[in-house]
């Protein structure tokens, strides 16, 4: 029996997924989280076989949980769920120790054989992601920004703090922020201003 956990921010994406395995003989649900530290708060008292984990989470985005994680919880095998398939995403979430990366429109067979074969200790990517990591790219290559990411970081560049952007955009602020966080991953900066200029420079916003 493989114990399985889903930590997601929507509601809609924990109960599709529960639908899809709740009659699968050899998988345990555990239950789900929405927030990063309520998943930590579980992982205190029992952890799962498989974690699927949301890459864009509020107060914290699921790249850095990933490594946070395995760093505390080496045997759990992490599976990237995302909506992402931005090559440079998806290694980061393998680098920081994910066994196996989704995207959302994922088939229930799909998932089923990914956790089946993460819980075998094995690496999993659904096909369109590991296409995405066999195209050759030149080097320097710029990441590309989603709609959605080009929209944030236009407010941000006009000096908008996370809570007016969020009013702005009808989103919650922790979601801005988790945005924010991969876009730095995207573009492997460190802060804000650094994302900024190459982002202007480059002529992305």
């Amino acid at each position: 029996m493989i114990k399985l956990f889903i930590i997601d921010d929507h509601q809609m994406i924990i109960e599709g997924i529960h639908s899809l395995l709740k009659d699968e003989k050899d998988i345990e649900w555990m239950g789900s989280a929405r927030l990063p530290e309520e998943l930590m708060s579980f992982l205190r008292r029992q952890q799962p076989d498989v974690l699927l984990m949301d890459i864009n989470l509020p107060q914290k985005s699921g790249l850095e949980l990933c490594r946070e994680v395995k760093e505390k919880y080496p045997a759990v095998n992490i599976i990237g769920l995302s909506t992402s398939d931005q090559a440079s995403v998806i290694r980061k979430m393998k680098d920081n120790g994910a066994s196996g990366y989704l995207l959302k429109d994922a088939s229930k067979q799909e998932i089923i054989k990914a956790v089946q074969e993460v819980n075998r200790g094995r690496e999993y990517m659904s096909f369109s992601v590991a296409e995405v990591l066999k195209r050759k790219t030149p080097d320097g290559q710029l990441a590309v920004l989603t709609k959605r990411e080009k929209e944030i970081l236009e407010l941000i560049a006009e000096g908008l703090t996370n809570q007016e952007i969020a009013v702005k955009l009808y989103l919650n602020s922790t979601t801005i922020d988790s945005h924010r966080k991969n876009m730095l991953t995207k573009f492997n900066v460190k802060n804000t201003a650094a994302l900024i200029k190459i982002a202007v420079s480059n002529h992305l916003i």
